[in-house]
């Protein structure tokens, strides 16, 4: 072959590859292991170059650690219950078993396309009984222990097509499916105890070193820590108290109205026989229409709210506070309940002012005067006075600094600072039995219980007594019924009476949970059945947990840390507290790679690469045109992995430009016979152009590696860029040095082969080497040789760009800055005047001040 053919190299590597079970993992326990774990995908059918870019940054790390001796597990699996089986099977009759089995097939095919080296031996596919038999076997465990529990919560109602929807098939606060306004309604569901974990999550996040710090920011503001005070509220007339937590307590006299949620417990008892109770309900229904995130950050939707009609009384002063419903609170945030304090909450203020309800300022914002001058509030020097303050509905805004000021209109505490207030109110509150301290988060508990037919069936038997039993472990797995008919309307399961009536431990009529389990369930403990994928006794042996826990690598997308990451942590910490595992997290570092945009025509926007909003490059055209490792390495090329790349028309180009540099590999790589002993030759005297070559060779190894490990993909190709252009002005120079041009052609494949696997393992075979270069060690580079002879050093005066210097690349410190200062460019900006200053960065910058 005379020439680069990606469509006869890719499928010849691809079978050799596979009859030879290559990437097939066992524990080693005489090398260092490597867990690399991609999220694995939900199955849709297609892959496109979004989804390239994420793959093929695990594979570049996986063969670059395999080549380095370390022994790696990378596999691969199906996150595949979910509703868009369920939708396929209602628009198209097909059964959604059938539909995901297709699906996973046509993936499988796309992957083994790439080329990317995963463990097939260990797939793990979700929607199979053998996996979530004991994903059910897990749930049992957890309810024992008093983790899994039922109660009502509100649900998206569907009343045209009687289901309940999940937030992503509610648009605008219609059903996707039918258009029908969607209606919160209470039912009794499934929750996982989240909370009682939060604590644990936060502390925890101390061992998590190599996470990046917007994704634990994220989740430090998800699980919401805060310290404060728990009271009551009376309501006026009515045999009931409001509790409320806050933060604040020093603000407690400044309250002016209350806030309960709209589906908070108390509105129907307050509005029930009242001109509110229409508006009300009315009220609920709309708000619950808007997303729990947007209201718990209250910036991304107006502020909206309606009057009860009731009161309630502050218990600090005696003054009756009008009770309102708020689109801005939640009823399982908390207690659903929030004390509003307008003069110095942002919130608080923006709904006061367009309600027009009242703003009492508490916390005045103080100067302090003494003989000897004015301080800012905190530093109170004696003897002190107060001077002024500014109130709210003079400057137009709240007052919310929780350290500076004094309290005003406070009754007893007027005086004190903030701080102070809030200690002293909150003995006083303790002492009179009004309230007492304490921790709240605003992590909720897990709702598991979703009403549709592709997820995990809840092992889970309703008595006739009222009781609740757990399927009994040896019927383990409970599985889906086949005498469904998938109409959209209501749940599936609902339908099936063989499914449904059972019998309980004792042998009495008894029905089934026809719910089942929201997939993140499934994903929550996935990466430990890759361990013992073939385990039929237990979910995982301990002693493959021992070799492979915790994941040394995990990758995905920074949009998982609110959901999938948070869920993984806790149910890791519930397996722990049973025995079940020896480590409380699962991911010990983690990688938030960036997605791929793409202009949308339906959405008119940049978006997520989708199908279904019509901005793809799919995988099978990106391939057919250039080839696997050309894909792989354009999408590489595309930016910095932990940052969004766009997709746009000049893309085509880029990928143009990567096959045409794998084409220029080809060429310098057979462009002279190769030498398979090239160390031997490398002893005698080298010419300048020889030792430049070398020079370049071994700089290329030590920065692509060292890319890999930083996850700078894009600028290790940058580098095997300049090394192929150095390998080519050295033949254009007539290089013929056999012995350094074999040394830089092996390094260059070498270091090519985690992004063009296909490529570098057939020059391999016909240079005469054997095997794949998965099986060789990863190239070794030598300092010395890599170290340059001379560096440039650019001199500014007064921190502008006024020369550059060509230096030994040893250059001492104080040669460098007489370098600088003696130099011919560098005199006129001086003037004859002595320099204030030197500032010399050896080998970067030398910057003169003047």
């Amino acid at each position: 072959m005379n020439r680069y053919n990606p469509k006869d190299i890719e499928p010849k590597w691809q079978a050799k590859w596979a009859s030879q079970n290559l990437f097939h993992t066992t524990f080693d326990p005489e090398k260092p292991k490597f867990y690399y774990l991609d999220m694995f995908p939900y199955p849709s059918g297609a892959l496109h170059v979004g989804h390239v870019r994420n793959y093929a940054i695990g594979d570049a790390v996986a063969r670059y650690r395999v080549m380095n001796g370390f022994n790696v597990l990378h596999p691969m699996g199906w996150d595949a219950f979910g509703l868009p089986a369920e939708n396929a099977a209602i628009k198209n009759g097909v059964h959604p078993a059938q539909w995901t089995e297709r699906c996973i097939e046509q993936m499988h095919e796309q992957f083994g396309k790439l080329g990317i080296a995963f463990d097939w031996n260990r797939e793990v596919t979700t929607c199979k009984p053998d996996y979530y038999r004991w994903t059910q076997w897990l749930f049992i465990q957890f309810f024992k222990a008093g983790l899994a529990e039922r109660r009502t919560a509100n649900v998206n109602w569907c009343p045209k097509d009687l289901t309940v929807l999940a937030n992503e098939q509610v648009k605008d606060g219609k059903c996707d499916r039918c258009g029908s306004l969607v209606e919160q309604k209470p039912l009794t569901q499934w929750f996982f105890k989240t909370t009682a974990f939060a604590q644990r999550l936060l502390d925890d996040m101390e061992t998590l070193t190599d996470w990046p710090e917007n994704v634990l920011k994220i989740q430090r503001e998800w699980i919401g820590r805060s310290e404060g005070v728990n009271f009551r509220f009376q309501v006026k007339d009515f045999d009931a108290q409001i509790e409320v937590f806050t933060t604040r307590v020093d603000t407690v006299f400044g309250v002016t109205y209350m806030v309960l949620a709209p589906d908070h417990e108390l509105v129907e008892k307050l509005t029930v026989g009242t001109e509110w109770e229409g508006p009300a309900r009315e009220f609920r229904d709309h708000v619950a229409r808007q997303k729990d995130e947007q209201r718990d950050y209250g910036d991304e939707i107006p502020k909206e709210g309606i009057f009860t009609g009731a009161y309630c009384i502050n218990p600090m002063n005696g003054e009756e506070v009008p009770i309102w419903l708020a689109n801005y609170v939640v009823s399982d945030y908390g207690s659903g309940a929030v004390m509003a304090v307008p003069a110095h909450d942002e919130r608080d203020f923006e709904f006061a002012k367009q309600y027009n309800l009242g703003i009492k300022e508490v916390v005045a914002y103080a100067m302090w005067g003494t003989r000897t001058g004015i301080y800012a509030t905190g530093d109170q020097p004696p003897p002190w006075r107060f001077m002024s303050a500014s109130h709210p509905d003079e400057t137009g805004a709240a007052y919310t600094d929780k350290e500076k000021g004094i309290l005003v209109n406070s009754g007893d505490f007027n005086g004190l600072t903030p701080p102070e207030a809030r200690q002293k109110i909150a003995e006083w509150m303790e002492q009179n039995g009004i309230g007492e301290r304490a921790v709240n988060f605003k992590l909720r508990d897990w709702c598991l219980s979703r009403q549709r037919y592709w997820g995990c069936p809840i092992p889970v038997i309703y008595c006739e007594d009222g009781s609740v039993e757990t399927v009994p472990e040896d019927q383990l797995p409970v599985m889906h019924p086949t005498d469904i008919e998938f109409t959209g309307q209501g749940n599936p399961l609902t339908q099936s009476q063989n499914f449904i009536n059972t019998l309980d431990s004792k042998g009495r009529p008894a029905r089934r949970e026809t719910d089942t389990l929201d997939t993140f369930v499934d994903s929550s403990w996935y990466f430990l059945r890759f361990c013992s994928p073939d385990a039929e006794d237990v979910p995982f042996r301990a002693q493959d947990i021992a070799n492979w826990m915790p994941i040394d690598q995990y990758v995905g997308g920074i949009e998982h840390a609110r959901g999938h990451l948070i869920y993984a942590r806790v149910w890791m910490k519930a397996m722990f507290d049973l025995g079940l595992v020896k480590s409380v997290e699962p991911f010990q570092n983690y990688f938030a790679q960036g997605m791929v945009t793409m202009f949308s025509p339906t959405e008119n926007k940049l978006l997520k690469m989708s199908k279904s909003k019509g901005n793809v490059v799919t995988l099978d055209a990106a391939v057919e045109r250039f080839g696997a490792d050309a894909t792989r390495m354009m999408t590489l090329f595309l930016g910095p992995p932990a940052l969004d790349a766009e997709w746009t028309p000049q893309s085509d180009d880029t990928f143009a430009g990567t096959y045409r540099f794998l084409e220029r590999v080809w060429r310098v790589a057979t462009a002279l016979p190769f030498e398979a002993n090239w160390r031997d030759g490398l002893g005698g005297e080298l010419s300048d152009a020889d030792k430049k070559l070398r020079r370049k060779t071994h700089q290329t190894v030590q920065k692509v590696g060292g890319d890999i490990e930083r996850f700078s993909m894009n600028t290790a190709i940058s580098a095997l860029m300049e090394h192929v252009n150095a390998i080519q002005d050295w033949l254009n120079a007539k290089g013929d040095n056999g012995a350094v041009y074999s040394e830089a052609i092996e390094n260059l494949l070498g270091c090519l082969s985690p992004f063009a696997p296909h490529l570098a393992d057939e020059l391999g075979e016909q240079l005469g080497f054997a095997g794949s270069f998965y099986q060789r060690k990863w190239p070794v580079f030598d300092a010395e040789v890599a170290k340059e002879d001379e560096i440039t050093v650019p001199v500014q005066v007064n921190g502008k760009l006024r020369a550059r210097l060509s230096v030994p690349a040893e250059v001492s410190r104080e040669e460098l800055e007489q370098l600088a200062l003696g130099s011919g460019e560098i005199a006129p900006f001086l003037e004859g005047k002595a320099p204030k200053k030197v500032v010399v960065v050896p080998g970067r910058l030398v910057n003169i001040v003047v």
